[in-house]
């Protein structure tokens, strides 16, 4: 199945749902400024949490050709011999996806990502709206609002902002991931497991997601759809 077709799946009857409280974008390290910034009550969930791949809280320099580069480590990615080097080629695609040449996207993304550890995720709304206005084409951005729309239980724009991402990097697995969550709270066990499947594929080093689905596969293809 298709992702797009993933992605038009009806989501508003579905307002108010529990949510998995998840974190489908990269660790931006917080700078003094943004520490200002006061933590939230926390807000009650009714399940345990669970989250997405997430990248290492140090990711390495990378070079100014991205394109090329992204090619090349989706590739060493999928030939990693082990885990250990799996994961230094995830980490180099995660710093890829957070870089941006704009020092004001930058800054407004290490703003969200305090606002979002503090649980003010009205004010993250507010500041990766301007980040997706100021650069349309960074897509962690994208990705990171993706979560925020997630956190609020607001599964339709947070599909929104996951095709966004999709429809520019169709090779993001972190996405994928999210998607696959955020279909399995939903109920629809197949399109769960059709994104999980997607992200697999990509980055076959994936935690958790493995376990995902199996447990999917044995409920999906274990009775008729």
């Amino acid at each position: 199945m298709a992702v797009k077709a993933i992605l038009r799946f009806p989501v508003a009857a579905h307002a108010g749902r529990g949510v998995v409280a998840a974190l489908m974008l990269a660790a931006v390290p917080v700078a003094g400024q943004a520490q200002e910034i006061r933590p939230a009550p926390e807000k009650p969930l009714n399940r345990q949490l669970e989250k997405p791949p997430e990248p290492p809280s140090k990711l390495p320099t990378i070079k100014a050709d991205r394109t090329r580069g992204l090619d090349f480590l989706f590739g060493a990615l999928k030939a990693a011999p082990d885990e250990a080097s799996a994961k230094h080629v995830e980490a180099r695609i995660w710093a890829q996806w957070i870089a941006t040449p704009s020092d004001t996207a930058q800054l407004l993304m290490v703003r969200a990502k305090a606002a979002v550890d503090a649980k003010q995720l009205d004010v993250a709304l507010e500041l990766l709206d301007a980040i997706v206005k100021l650069r349309p084409d960074y897509i962690e951005a994208w990705n990171r609002r993706a979560t925020v729309y997630y956190l609020k239980d607001d599964y339709d724009h947070a599909l929104r902002d996951i095709e966004q991402v999709l429809a520019r990097e169709p090779r993001h697995f972190g996405a994928l991931a999210g998607l696959g969550m955020i279909m399995r709270d939903l109920g629809d066990d197949k399109r769960a497991l059709d994104a999980f499947r997607k992200a697999l594929a990509i980055n076959p080093h994936l935690d958790k997601i493995p376990d995902l689905v199996k447990t999917l596969t044995e409920k999906v293809e274990g009775r008729d759809i």
